[in-house]
C-alpha cells in the first residue's frame, strides 16, 4: 500500500510540474482583457491579410507557435515631460549628454536601447538624482552626486562598488517647459 501511495504522489507531481511547464507569458491584449485563452489575432490572420499587404512576414523562431514577441516589450506610458534616455561620455553638472531610446523585449522587464545620434540637454539649478538599486532602498542625490556615478558607469560599466552597482545606463529623466532637466531616476537591474 505504501508503494502505491508514493507512485500516485509521483505521478500529480509529474502531472503538475508539466502543466506549469507549459504556461508560459502571453502578453496579448486578448488574453488580458477578457481573461480568455483565444490565439492571438495574429497568430489566426492569413499571411496575406490586408493588414499586412506589401510587409515582409515576422518569422518565428524555431520550435515557437506564434509570430508575437516574448517577453516584456513595451514601457508603460510615462508622463507628459518624463522620457528614458541613455547617458554618454560628456555629462558634466551643467549638461546632460545623452541617446534617445527605444523599446526593445527584455525577459523579466522590457529593455532600452540606445537610438540616433547623440544629444545634449541642460541641466535646471535644481535638478536632482535617484539612484537604484536590487540591494538596497533608492538614494536621492543631489545633481554632483548623480553626475558622478553616470560617469563612473561610463569609465567602467560593470562597476559594482557598494550598494548602488552600475546600472544597465537606463535613466528616466524629467524635462521642463523650458528643456532643461530637472530629474534624473537610474533604472535598477538585477
Amino acid at each position: 500500500m505504501p508503494v502505491s501511495r508514493r507512485l500516485l504522489a509521483t505521478a500529480l507531481v509529474a502531472t503538475a510540474a508539466l502543466g506549469l511547464a507549459a504556461c508560459g507569458p502571453d502578453n496579448s491584449p486578448d488574453q488580458s482583457a477578457k481573461g480568455t485563452t483565444a490565439p492571438p489575432a495574429a497568430a489566426t490572420a492569413p499571411a496575406t491579410s490586408p493588414a499586412t499587404k506589401g510587409a515582409a512576414p515576422a518569422t518565428a523562431p524555431a520550435g515557437s507557435a506564434s509570430d508575437e514577441p516574448e517577453g516584456f516589450c513595451t514601457h508603460t506610458p510615462l508622463p507628459a515631460g518624463q522620457k528614458w534616455i541613455y547617458p554618454v561620455k560628456g555629462t558634466s553638472t551643467t549638461t546632460l549628454a545623452y541617446r534617445d531610446t527605444k523599446d526593445a523585449c527584455g525577459v523579466n522587464d522590457v529593455s532600452f536601447e540606445p537610438v540616433g545620434a547623440d544629444r545634449t540637454a541642460a541641466f535646471a539649478p535644481t535638478a536632482k538624482g535617484h539612484l537604484s538599486s536590487v540591494m538596497a532602498a533608492p538614494k536621492d542625490v543631489d545633481l554632483a552626486g548623480v553626475v558622478k556615478h553616470i560617469n563612473e558607469c561610463l569609465a567602467s560599466p560593470h562597476s559594482e562598488k557598494g550598494s548602488y552597482p552600475c546600472s544597465a545606463g537606463d535613466y528616466k529623466v524629467a524635462v521642463d517647459a523650458s528643456g532643461k532637466v530637472t530629474e534624473l531616476w537610474e533604472r535598477a537591474h538585477s
